[in-house]
């Protein structure tokens, strides 16, 4: 009897385990979108669907907040090749009148990004990201003041899964959330 109620409590432990889920704090629907990468070729969010992502909203000459978030997915991209985890990175600027694919792809480069996992979008209007931003990421995006070429943004980094939805906000700007999103996409790896 003791043996039978010790490898209970053990299948419940080890089932328990294997159930372990992600906590969410967001339940939103990317809308659909169709932009320009840093090659010049389109990505939409038909090509997403079936895997795991993680976004942010940078811009090249962003002179804050936008530094350490593009070093951070940096940091994320580099521990996701570690630990092996298959999932893309999209970084959509909020200044596509300066952030050509051109200008993205070398700001781009200075991070040191693989593009085989990760893209970065333009293309559009600064009207039209703001919508997007604001409508699925729940997520301000407004023009510079009037003295300024700095674009006011939100910093947090979101996983969308394999369906389109928005599920989780990390902060983009504190490095320690790099581990958090790691644990995350082990859970659905």
């Amino acid at each position: 009897m003791k043996r039978s109620l010790f490898l209970l409590l053990i299948l419940t432990f080890l089932l328990a385990a294997c159930g372990k889920e992600i906590e969410t704090n967001m339940d939103e629907e990317v809308e659909n979108f169709e932009f320009i990468t840093q090659d010049n070729q389109t990505l939409s969010l038909e090509d997403l669907k079936g895997s795991w992502w993680v976004a942010d909203f940078i811009f090249t000459n962003c002179t804050t907040v936008c530094l350490p978030m593009t070093s951070n997915m940096a940091e994320l991209q580099r521990k996701m090749k570690e630990e092996d985890i298959n999932a893309s990175l999209v970084s959509f600027t909020v200044d596509p009148d300066i952030d050509t694919p051109e200008v993205l792809k070398a700001y781009a480069s200075s991070y040191g990004a693989d593009f085989s996992n990760w893209t970065f979008l333009t293309g559009y209007a600064p009207e039209t990201i703001k919508g997007f931003s604001v409508n699925s990421f729940r997520s301000i995006v407004e023009p510079p003041p009037e003295d300024s070429n700095q674009v006011t943004h939100g910093t947090s980094f979101y996983l969308i899964d394999p369906e389109g939805k928005i599920i989780k906000r990390y902060s983009g700007v504190d490095s320690q959330s790099i581990e958090e999103i790691i644990d995350d996409l082990k859970i659905v790896n």
